[in-house]
């Protein structure tokens, strides 16, 4: 205990001298000079300008105004003409070619270009992938299936992951959606000449 309060004492005895800028002789520590900065006034001179509304431009001059023509028909003229619009004789055509006005087959909405393959990128690698899949009832995507592609497995899953984003309108006939088996697609991977 009495060790305990003869450490704390010489802690606060330190503090104090630190503090106080005394050493522990009873000397003073050197002072050091303070700098102060101070802002030179600078005689500054303000420009002013007036300003100056925008010119208008001239205003061009109206139009001259023309004569209005009127042509004078020579010859009699018959004001009574009676033409007959009934339909009374006309035939009713009904027809069903199968199609309705909603028919129509598949249209691409959406088509997300693929991210180029890094390696593909930094070796300067250029290339195609031909692509098989089917377009859904509900216009997306599925089984992807790679046909050909040049350089063989470069491209393939940045083709693949970049064709199941697509969107498509899909096919109708008889007024309902169906799916579309067996639709091919080329992606070209092409660096940017510069």
């Amino acid at each position: 205990m009495v060790l305990a309060c003869v450490a704390m004492f010489g802690l606060f005895w330190t503090l104090h001298a630190l503090i106080s800028g005394t050493t522990g002789a009873g000397g003073t520590s050197e002072i050091l000079p303070t700098v102060d900065f101070l802002r030179l006034a600078k005689n500054f001179e303000i420009e002013t300008r007036e300003r100056k509304p925008p010119e208008m431009p001239d205003r061009p001059e109206a139009p001259p105004e023309v004569p209005v023509q009127s042509q004078q028909i020579q010859g009699p003229v018959n004001n009574n003409i009676a033409i007959n619009m009934s339909l009374e004789n006309t035939t009713q055509v009904k027809a069903n070619f199968g199609l309705s006005s909603t028919d129509g087959e598949y249209l691409p909405i959406v088509k997300v270009a693929p991210m180029y393959p890094a390696r593909a990128q930094t070796q300067g690698i250029e290339g195609w992938v031909l692509l098989k899949f089917t377009v859904t009832e509900a216009g997306t995507v599925v089984d992807p299936v790679v046909l050909e592609s040049s350089p063989p497995g470069v491209f393939d899953e940045a083709a693949k992951k970049a064709v199941t984003k697509f969107k498509y309108k899909p096919r109708v006939e008889s007024g309902r959606p169906i799916a579309v088996p067996n639709v091919q697609h080329l992606i070209r991977f092409e660096l940017d000449k510069k």
